[in-house]
């Protein structure tokens, strides 16, 4: 693949390791071959690397797939998904899905990046529903701004939660920013 049609989002080997092009910058200089200044991410452990190419070099794409898979369960430092179609078992481990654990949910459906047919990450739905399980006692003062408490999640997350929020309250939250978007009213 010509460096030319690399873009933000375009997933490489570098080194034999698959990598995502975080951002990408072009410059023309007066004289001369273009520059590309990439940004990437490493996709097995998270770690970033910055390279400069000019133009007419070549990078190696890499042969990612994508499939639907459903959580399953947790066991030790791992993560046990399941392939929907083909029922396979794949383990992903905790420091490939960084913050992303804090969201999984027992049987929530997810999309999971492949390298080859080694797992490499996961896509998570945009909201999760979910339940707290502790939240702080909030002070009542006086203030203009709106008044937040910390709270933590079935699943595991703490965030900041307005002081209206009790145990037991069903809460929806954005995976992408990892804030609270409303209390969800179940209906009985």
């Amino acid at each position: 693949m010509e460096v030319e049609d690399c873009r933000k989002g375009t997933k490489v080997l570098l080194d034999n390791n698959p990598y995502n092009i975080e951002d990408a910058e072009f410059m023309k200089p007066g004289k001369g071959r273009a520059i590309y200044r990439f940004r990437f991410r490493n996709l097995m452990d998270g770690s970033s690397l910055e390279r400069t190419y000019h133009s007419g070099e070549k990078l190696q794409e890499a042969n990612i797939t994508t499939r639907e898979g459903q959580f399953l369960y947790r066991e030790g430092d791992h993560f046990v998904f399941m392939h929907t179609d083909t029922f396979e078992q794949y383990l992903i481990n905790e420091t490939q899905l960084g913050n992303k654990q804090f969201y999984l949910k027992e049987g929530m459906i997810i999309t999971t990046l492949f390298l080859s047919d080694r797992p490499l990450d996961i896509t998570l739905p945009i909201f999760i529903e979910t339940t707290v399980t502790k939240s702080d006692i909030a002070t009542r003062t006086d203030t203009v701004t709106a008044q937040m408490k910390r709270a933590t999640l079935a699943t595991g997350l703490e965030l900041d939660v307005p002081v209206f929020i009790k145990e037991g309250d069903t809460l929806k939250i954005d995976t992408r920013t990892g804030n609270y978007v409303e209390r969800v009213v179940t209906k009985k």
